[in-house]
Order: C-alpha cells, then sequence, then structure tokens
C-alpha cells in the first residue's frame, strides 16, 4: 500500500482571489505558499499543516456556489458536502468561532459529534467548512467503529482494506520509463530557488 502523508492540497474555485486570501490567509491564518498565474487565470496554495494545503483556481465567471448547509441531502448531480479542518483542541474552536462572529462572519455553536466537536462556516466563495478538535478519550483511528444501524455491504467486513479485492500490478513500469511530465510549476521550482541562493 502507499504511505499517505495526508491531504496535499483540495483545489476549489474561486471568482474573487483578494476576498479567498484575506479570509483565508488574514482571518484564519493559513500561510500563502505558492502562486501561478497569468491574465484570465491564477493557481494559489495555502498551508493548512506541515502535510495540507488548500488551492484555489480563480477564473473569471466563477461565481459563489448557492449556499448549502452541511451535511444536508441534495438530489441529483453531487460530488461535494463541506471540508473539515482538524485543530488541536476546543480552545481553538472557540478562537475561531469569535474571530469568525468578530469579521461578522456566521458560525455554528460548538456540535459534539462524539468523537470529534466542531463548529461550522462558509467562506466567501459559500464552501462550506468545518473546524473539528479531537474528544477526549475517543479516537477512532485507534478504535474503528461502525455505528450506523443498517451499514452498507463493505462496512460490515470491517475498517482495514482488504487485499485480492482489485487485480494485482504484475508489471510495474520500469525505472527507465518513468517520465515526469512538465506542467505550469516550473517557475515555482524556479523561483523557490532563486530565493533560497538569496538568503
Amino acid at each position: 500500500m502507499p504511505n499517505y502523508t495526508g491531504i496535499n492540497h483540495l483545489a476549489m474555485a474561486t471568482g474573487d482571489m483578494d476576498a479567498t486570501i484575506r479570509f483565508w490567509r488574514d482571518l484564519l491564518g493559513m500561510r500563502l505558499v505558492a502562486g501561478l498565474g497569468h491574465p484570465g487565470y491564477r493557481h494559489y496554495f495555502l498551508e493548512i499543516s506541515e502535510q495540507d494545503m488548500i488551492a484555489f483556481f480563480e477564473w473569471p465567471g466563477v461565481e459563489p456556489i448557492e449556499e448549502k448547509d452541511h451535511g444536508v441531502p441534495v438530489k441529483g448531480p453531487a460530488v461535494f458536502d463541506h471540508i473539515s479542518f482538524g485543530v488541536e483542541s476546543d480552545e481553538d474552536l472557540w478562537e475561531l468561532k469569535d474571530k469568525l462572529e468578530a469579521a461578522d462572519i456566521w458560525c455554528s455553536e460548538v456540535v459534539d459529534h462524539g468523537f470529534i466537536h466542531s463548529v461550522y462556516a462558509f467562506d466567501p466563495n459559500n464552501i462550506p467548512i468545518e473546524f473539528s478538535a479531537p474528544a477526549k478519550d475517543v479516537d477512532v483511528r485507534k478504535t474503528p467503529v461502525m455505528a450506523d444501524t443498517s451499514p452498507c455491504a463493505e462496512a460490515l467486513k470491517g475498517p482495514e482494506p482488504r487485499p485480492g479485492m482489485w487485480p494485482e500490478v504484475t508489471e510495474p513500469t520500469p525505472e527507465a520509463e518513468r517520465e515526469v511530465y512538465e506542467g505550469e510549476g516550473d517557475v515555482i521550482r524556479q523561483a523557490v530557488l532563486e530565493k533560497t541562493r538569496k538568503d
């Protein structure tokens, strides 16, 4: 199995990068660590933690999505409900709640979900966001549980990945054929190298 390190980045869309940066960087305190772009296109990355980032594409004509409360069922095509950002403790939740409300941004009460405590809000693009702190003495990663009264068939088979469910790789790509194709990000690499040389 691959060694996962977290969410490298979540990619969202905005029509107003300035408002987005003011919210995520200045209000929530996430560092703006990289930016690509040219007229008509931007792609900026903000640091959530040492392993995780959130990124925004800015395209002309993008409008905030229609506000939809977190976890409310929908019909028709859907792929996304909300993002939850982990914080260390309830103290962080109260700090975020106070910051959001001081900025006149709606924020829910602190909600106890048994294994996490959460507050909910929306960013300037109406992206539904949640902040979650671990509940004391309840770690579902160490002690997975299934409390669904009618779990789906696969959930009944347990929490661990099941080998043999998918075809095995019989011919891995030889190292000599492993080619990494150039994307737009070389300007980021060059800028980092240049900045490192100057420092």
